[in-house]
C-alpha cells in the first residue's frame, strides 16, 4: 500500500510540476510589473494573466548579468542549469546560496513611449526566512520608480507588512540610490524618524529584525548591479 501511495503521489507531483511553475512565473511577473504599476493603464491586480503575459512580450526586454556586470548569454544560463536566456528563469533563491562571485542577477527594462525604466531584484532575510523584493528606477539608474517586497513567513501585522502595507513600499518612490557626488547610498530603513529624505524610509513598528533585512537587502543587492549600470552610464556618455 505505501508503494502505491508513493507511486501516485509521485506521478501527481510530475503532472503538476508544469503547471505549479507556470503559476510561479506568472506571479513572479506580476511581482516585477508591481515595482512600476504607476506606469501602467491600471492595477496589476486587475490585468489577466493573458494581458500580464502580453505586456511582457511587448514592453520588457529581460537580461541576465554576472557579478561584473557582463551579459550572460543562453549558453551561459544552459550551462547554469536553466532553459533559456530570459531573466523570469532566473531561480533568485538557488542564485542567493551560490558564492557571489557566482551569482546570475534578473534585469527587466520596461520600455514604453520612449522611456526606460530598469527593475532589479534584491534578496535577504527577515526575522523568519527569505524576504526579497523588486525595485525600479528610472533611466538615470538612481531614482527609485516603485518597489515591490515580499517574504516567506514574516509575521502579520508586523514583518508582514513589507508587503501588506501599501503605505511601506510607497514609502521607496522618489529614493536615491546614490548621493549628488556620485557616492554610493542605497536605501536604509530608519527606526525613530527619517534623517536623510533621498536615501531613508520610515520602518514598521514592532518590526525591527525585518526592517534591519530590508536594509541589508537594499544596500547589498543593488549593490551587485553596479557594475552592469556603469558600463550602461559610460555607452550613453560615449554615445
Amino acid at each position: 500500500m505505501t508503494v502505491v501511495v508513493a507511486v501516485v503521489l509521485a506521478g501527481l507531483f510530475t503532472m503538476l510540476k508544469s503547471t505549479h511553475d507556470k503559476n510561479q512565473l506568472l506571479f513572479n511577473k506580476r511581482a516585477v510589473l508591481t515595482a512600476i504599476e504607476p506606469y501602467l493603464e491600471k492595477p496589476v491586480s486587475e490585468y489577466g494573466d493573458e494581458e500580464i503575459e502580453a505586456i511582457f512580450a511587448a514592453d520588457i526586454d529581460q537580461k541576465v548579468i554576472d557579478m561584473d556586470g557582463n551579459l550572460i548569454d543562453q549558453a551561459g544560463m544552459a550551462a547554469a542549469g536553466y532553459k533559456d536566456g530570459k531573466a523570469e528563469n532566473v531561480d533568485n533563491k538557488k542564485e542567493k546560496k551560490k558564492p557571489e562571485e557566482e551569482r546570475m542577477l534578473p534585469l527587466f527594462i520596461y520600455e514604453k513611449d520612449g522611456e526606460k525604466l530598469y527593475i532589479t531584484n534584491v534578496r535577504g532575510n527577515g526575522l523568519w526566512d527569505e524576504i526579497w523584493g523588486n525595485i525600479a528606477l528610472k533611466e538615470d539608474l538612481n531614482t527609485v520608480v516603485g518597489v515591490a517586497f515580499d517574504h516567506t513567513g514574516e509575521t502579520p501585522g508586523l514583518g508582514a507588512e513589507i508587503k501588506d502595507n501599501p503605505n511601506f513600499p510607497a514609502s521607496f518612490e522618489g529614493k536615491k540610490i546614490y548621493d549628488e557626488d556620485g557616492n554610493y547610498m542605497s536605501i536604509s530603513v530608519m527606526k525613530g524618524g527619517v534623517k536623510d529624505p533621498n536615501h531613508q524610509v520610515d520602518g514598521i513598528s514592532g518590526a525591527t529584525i525585518t526592517a534591519n533585512g530590508v536594509t541589508e537587502m537594499m544596500v547589498r543587492g543593488m549593490k551587485y548591479y553596479e557594475p552592469y549600470f556603469d558600463a550602461l552610464r559610460d555607452k550613453k556618455k560615449i554615445n
